[in-house]
């Protein structure tokens, strides 16, 4: 077998809320709670584990997916729909927007603990030449 990642745990201010976000935005499911975890499959087997931070504590991490146009379009109108703050870097400096990078899309929104949340159509360099 070759080297694959499975999983990671997301701290959350609120472990339900954070996967119910990130799962209707991308149309996935939330799974049944195992222990402390709220778990939200991606289509390629990685589980995304939610968990409520003991202490509140929930330091900025920084989560980027790589998304069919698709995706993207649908994932996109929700985000302009329910007036989500969003931009089209990582610094900020182009609110509203989403960029075009690469020739496909991408966009960088906060969840509902203050992760940066990217989702992107073609990675970073673009795709690999055959």
């Amino acid at each position: 077998m070759s080297v694959q990642f499975n999983h990671t745990i997301i701290a959350s201010k609120d472990a339900r809320e954070s996967a119910e976000f990130f799962a209707e935005l991308l149309d996935l499911e939330v799974g049944a709670p195992w222990g402390p975890f709220i778990p939200v499959v991606l289509d390629n087997g990685v589980t995304l584990d939610f968990a409520t931070a003991p202490d509140g504590n929930t330091p900025l991490q920084h989560y980027a997916f790589l998304v069919s146009e698709d995706v993207f379009d649908a994932a996109y109108k929700k985000i302009a729909d329910r007036r989500v703050e969003h931009w089209a870097d990582p610094h900020r400096r182009h609110p509203g927007e989403y960029n075009t990078n690469d020739g496909g899309k991408g966009v960088y929104f906060l969840d509902p603990s203050g992760h940066a949340m990217e989702i992107l159509t073609v990675p970073y360099g673009g795709w690999p030449k055959s």
